[in-house]
């Protein structure tokens, strides 16, 4: 979730949102709590798959899930040519770390995209292959939001993508 005034989206438990570093999570409870001698409203978010809860002050909430339009841009830049630059890996796994928390579908579809290697190509690294992975799995669960899939079935959807 991005930093904006919260007083134009509505939260609900049951829906689900993205928070930047850690993916599609699924709203929990709108609570309020006590912290620090002044009461916040919090957003109570769930990320079954790493098994973690953040609560998120309402105040610094933007969003809930992207729409179809950053969705679409996303997909098509999977369709792209890889855009692999020619500086050392460290620095590349940093700035492919950087697009990844962004939150941006786009952002972590140009990593899958540039990290995404063929059956029938070298094999990668075990770092690429940890950050490709991390990337298409966060790319994915958007996407199965996105459009009310299972995050397998879109999984295939970008893999299918890739593939052409």
């Amino acid at each position: 979730m991005n930093k904006k005034s919260s007083s134009a989206f509505a939260f609900n438990s049951g829906d689900f949102v993205v928070y930047p570093a850690h993916g599609v999570g699924k709203i929990a409870d709108i609570a309020k709590q006590k912290i620090a001698g002044s009461e916040l409203e919090l957003i109570v978010v769930n990320f079954d798959k790493d098994k973690m809860t953040l609560r998120i002050p309402m105040a610094k909430a933007e969003n809930k899930i992207s729409g179809a339009d950053t969705m679409n841009d996303a997909l098509s830049v999977l369709k792209g040519k890889a855009k692999v630059k020619k500086i050392m890996w460290s620095r590349r796994a940093q700035e492919y770390e950087n697009k990844i928390n962004s939150g941006s579908p786009v952002a972590i579809a140009e990593v899958v995209r540039d990290l995404y290697r063929s059956e029938n190509l070298a094999e990668q690294s075990y770092s690429e292959r940890q950050i490709y992975e991390q990337a298409l799995d966060r790319l994915a669960n958007e996407v199965a939001v996105c459009e009310n899939i299972s995050s397998a079935d879109a999984t295939k959807k970008l893999l299918d993508i890739l593939a052409k």
